[in-house]
């Protein structure tokens, strides 16, 4: 195993058309570890049969900002029973979208504290989404630090270089797309040379945000390599030092997912 993809959406009609070519290209591409995300909890059941079907994939739970308005009256003791499961090994994903706002953002803070809260007390990873929101962000992430450390992520990092700094010092993980890649994100490739290797992480978002050279098609789990090799060369590092660090770091922050070790194999 050289990769890991611990941000895509293999329920989405994009990629579950064709699951098992899209999990057959991630293997030949050395990626052996995927993280399948929730959207919603109501579709849990979903997403957790995926991670159930494959010893290579797992899965999280969670509400997205979008959909925040939908599920508040899913209690926090949901949440963590749902996480439970041993499959299950991240919360949300949450957080706050202003783009779209299609939750309001008083829905979104408050779905977003709650899986905060679910990380805090399962001590598992939260995948947080953060767009256009970023003041709003930190502070919600400072005003919930205060009350306990808790694991998280900045997944699909497309923000400026403040927000990931702030969220470095309350030791948060910083991880990118294949946004990172395209010719115009030199501000985006600045930031991620500035993560310290030990808290960078890599994604695909699958199946959204294609890499170069596959920009504009739908994305999927073995694209994560092209991601690595942006962010390789942007640091002066070899794709295997990237590929190498950011499993390493994969695997400290997502602690329930074995490591290839403790079995003696690879994730198959």
């Amino acid at each position: 195993m050289k990769f890991v993809d611990h941000h895509c959406h293999l329920d989405f009609p994009q990629l579950a058309e064709d699951r098992a070519g899209v999990l057959a290209r991630a293997r030949e591409a050395g990626v052996g570890v995927l993280v399948t995300i929730s959207t919603r909890i109501r579709r849990f059941p979903e997403i957790l049969g995926i991670a159930e079907e494959h010893a290579n994939v797992y899965c999280s739970v969670g509400t997205h900002p979008h959909n925040a308005h939908e599920e508040l009256d899913i209690p926090l003791e949901e949440i963590v029973r749902l996480s439970e499961h041993p499959k299950v090994v991240a919360i949300g994903e949450a957080g706050l979208d202003y783009y779209y706002k299609h939750s309001s953002p008083e829905a979104q803070a408050e779905g977003f504290r709650r899986h905060i809260a679910a990380a805090r007390q399962t001590g598992l990873p939260l995948e947080i989404h953060t767009r256009d929101a970023e003041e709003d962000t930190v502070q919600i992430l400072e005003d919930e630090h205060t009350k306990g450390p808790f694991p998280a992520i900045l997944h699909c990092y497309t923000g400026g270089p403040e927000l990931a700094a702030r969220a470095l010092e309350l030791g948060l993980y910083v991880s990118f797309s294949g946004v990172v890649s395209f010719k115009k994100s030199d501000a985006l490739r600045e930031i991620a040379k500035s993560v310290p290797l030990e808290r960078l992480l890599v994604e695909t978002d699958a199946p959204f945000l294609a890499p170069m050279p596959y920009r504009g098609k739908t994305n999927e789990p073995a694209y994560v390599v092209h991601t690595a090799a942006a962010i390789a060369e942007a640091r002066g590092l070899s794709i295997d030092e990237l590929a190498a660090a950011t499993t390493q770091n994969f695997h400290r922050l997502f602690k329930k997912v074995p490591r290839p070790e403790a079995s003696g194999t690879a994730a198959a």
